[in-house]
């Protein structure tokens, strides 16, 4: 009855914290000059980083609301993909989503939230756990608004009408819904897929 992973643990926490300050220091770098070979290297490195971090400990509710968002998407194609059919790639679909979750499960470990924002280069001396969700979904936007990424679930073609659907095409996804520091209905994820039409 347990997910598959095991959740944060001293362990992933090395690997995450290395990845998330690599990647908030050159994703955009690495964007905005794709010849950057330094820049590109330093985010390969942060990818592997994040992956062996979350390897054991693994992934949680973005990714879980990610799966109906790729799956379901109708039009939208990203540039520079093939135009022949409609497709949003796996790490839009989750960033889509994160800041919504990020204010949802803020409350139970406000600690946490704030730590990774402040690994994101927030400023947080003067945050209290009350307002740990929005300084984490703060720093998360800054980043895909400054390379480009489609601000947010309306920008690649849903709409609030289609919150009841995805919702229920994410609730099957336990090894990773469940991992959440708060329980999630999927009321909640009701709420959370409109909260994510428009992220900034």
């Amino acid at each position: 009855m347990r997910p598959a992973y095991q959740g944060s643990n001293p362990i992933s926490d090395v690997w995450a914290i290395r990845a998330m300050v690599m990647v908030s220091s050159n994703i955009v770098k690495a964007v905005q000059n794709p010849d950057d070979e330094e820049v590109r290297s330093n985010m390969l490195l942060a990818a592997t980083f994040a992956g062996v971090g979350f390897g054991n400990a693994g992934v949680r509710l973005p990714h879980g609301m990610s799966y109906p968002v790729s799956g379901m998407i109708r039009e939208y194609v990203p540039d520079g993909y093939p135009d022949d059919h409609a497709i949003i790639p796996h790490g839009m679909s989750v960033i889509l989503n994160a800041p919504a979750v990020f204010r949802f499960t803020a409350p139970s470990k406000p600690e946490r939230h704030l730590r990774a924002a402040e690994l994101m280069g927030a400023n947080v001396s003067d945050a209290g756990p009350e307002d740990a969700g929005e300084v984490l979904a703060g720093a998360v936007i800054d980043l895909p608004r400054e390379i480009g990424v489609p601000n947010g679930l309306s920008a690649v073609g849903y709409g609030p009408d289609d919150a009841t659907e995805l919702a229920a095409g994410a609730m099957p996804q336990h090894r990773v819904i469940k991992l959440a520091p708060r329980p999630v209905s999927e009321q909640d994820l009701r709420q959370l897929f409109p909260d994510s039409m428009t992220i900034w």
